[in-house]
């Protein structure tokens, strides 16, 4: 690495430390050539897939819209901010696993889908509705229907321990 001060090409590294859980090292350097020290950072280069949306137009994978999505469908839901952060990072993590350069927007919400399905599911059928552009109620009636018989199926779920509410104002606010 090149010294910001004099810019060697030479330093050493002093010191490295396990830095943000475990995704990024700092390191302490010192440089060769005029002694200054100095840190570095150094975290994993992960490449999102790009969306193919339904027109066919591509564009790149934007957390932010993904986040508010989340944040919308579980907007005065009892779900911790633990838990929002839990399912964004599992949504991101299985799309890096792909490995592929493209995913199809439909996967995508799919995916999101599933996470908030197991998360709360008042917050799935909201993001549904709009996902799958529900016309009339006959269509909640559906989903939440699916829903009943699939859990008949499956153990009871645990709620979150939190009950602070995701988009819900503090009297602290």
């Amino acid at each position: 690495m090149f010294c910001p001060f004099c810019s060697h090409s030479e330093t050493r590294v002093n010191d490295s430390r396990l830095v943000a859980e475990g995704m990024q090292v700092r390191r302490r350097r010192e440089c060769l050539a005029c002694g200054e020290r100095f840190t570095s950072y150094e975290s994993a280069e992960l490449l999102m897939p790009r969306v193919i949306k339904s027109d066919g137009s591509r564009e790149p994978f934007n957390e932010e819209k993904l986040r508010s999505g989340l944040m919308r469908a579980l907007e005065k839901r009892p779900v911790s901010l633990e838990g929002l952060e839990g399912v964004f990072a599992r949504i991101k993590s299985q799309l890096r696993a792909t490995g592929e350069p493209e995913l199809k927007s439909r996967a995508l919400g799919e995916l999101v889908m599933a996470e908030l399905r197991i998360l709360d599911e008042v917050a799935y059928v909201r993001f549904a509705s709009v996902y799958r552009s529900f016309q009339d109620i006959s269509e909640f009636k559906r989903e939440i229907d699916s829903m009943g018989k699939s859990k008949k199926k499956r153990a009871p779920k645990k709620r979150p321990s939190s009950t602070k509410r995701v988009g819900a104002a503090s009297k602290n606010d």
